[in-house]
């Protein structure tokens, strides 16, 4: 029987959910993306619960979600290509609406839209040994939830969006405001759940509603209206068909993903 690809547990009053994919560096596919909602589901209609951790098995929280996402290997359709964003942009936006308070655990690798799900929960708690980064440009893709710009200015968004940085340190995280506290890596999920337990001990309906104070803030500074902007951009990237993305992807069909990323580099010294 194969196992899970959403483990889910209880800790008292916190459920840990953990993605569970690790031979692939629990890169987040579409059936990943519906075990993951029905997940969240339980613990937020469960009204013991009062926090809701999300890790990764393995050496890495998440590479990423996967590239293909089911829209075929000619050119992408564009109505399965919208329907797989706006599915993924769903479930990283739940960590950011959910009622209970979400806390990510992030080690080894956090990617592309998997720092988008680490930013999106309400407090990130980094392994030492962790990278993030958003390498979407190399791939000639976009960006699903264009948190970062929100989070820590548009200066320094620009700076990891348009290079493809994807070796920022957990340190360097929390220097930016994408991380709240770096710890060892082997006591990650102790930190974390010590850090839900604090929470969970405090006024559940003060928590919730101080929560939702401050992301209303940021909807009435426009955040929402700008990230379906952005999302409706990433769809016109992800449908687009370039000379250069043309011979980009068929490189990285054949040869692989270091070999397409060398080619570009190689075009364009």
């Amino acid at each position: 029987m194969a196992e899970p690809l959403v483990l889910s547990r209880r800790e008292g009053a916190i459920a840990v959910l953990t993605l569970n994919r690790p031979d692939k560096l629990n890169a987040v596919n579409a059936a990943m993306i519906d075990a993951l909602g029905h997940a969240l589901d339980e613990a937020e209609a469960d009204e013991s619960v009062r926090a809701i951790v999300l890790a990764g098995t393995g050496r890495a929280f998440s590479a990423g979600f996967d590239l293909d996402m089911g829209v075929g290997d000619g050119r992408p359709d564009p109505a399965a290509v919208r329907r797989a964003l706006e599915k993924d942009y769903r479930i990283i936006l739940r960590f950011w609406d959910s009622p209970k308070v979400t806390i990510a655990a992030t080690q080894g690798y956090c990617l592309g839209s998997a720092m988008e799900l680490a930013m999106a929960c309400d407090l990130t708690i980094a392994a030492d040994d962790c990278r993030f980064g958003e390498p979407e440009v190399k791939f000639g893709s976009g960006i699903v939830a264009m948190l970062l710009p929100w989070l820590i200015g548009p200066k320094q968004a620009k700076y990891l969006l348009l290079t493809g940085e994807d070796r920022v340190s957990a340190s360097e995280a929390q220097s930016l405001g994408v991380v709240n506290r770096v710890v060892p890596a082997a006591v990650l999920m102790d930190e974390a759940i010590a850090l839900a337990r604090r929470i969970a001990a405090n006024d559940a309906f003060a928590v919730r509603m101080t929560k939702q104070a401050i992301n209303r803030s940021l909807d009435i500074g426009g955040m929402r209206q700008a990230m379906l902007n952005a999302l409706e951009i990433d769809i016109t990237v992800e449908t687009s068909e370039t000379a250069e993305s043309r011979e980009f992807n068929e490189i990285l069909r054949r040869d692989g993903a270091k070999a397409a990323i060398a080619w570009r580099a190689g075009k364009n010294p």
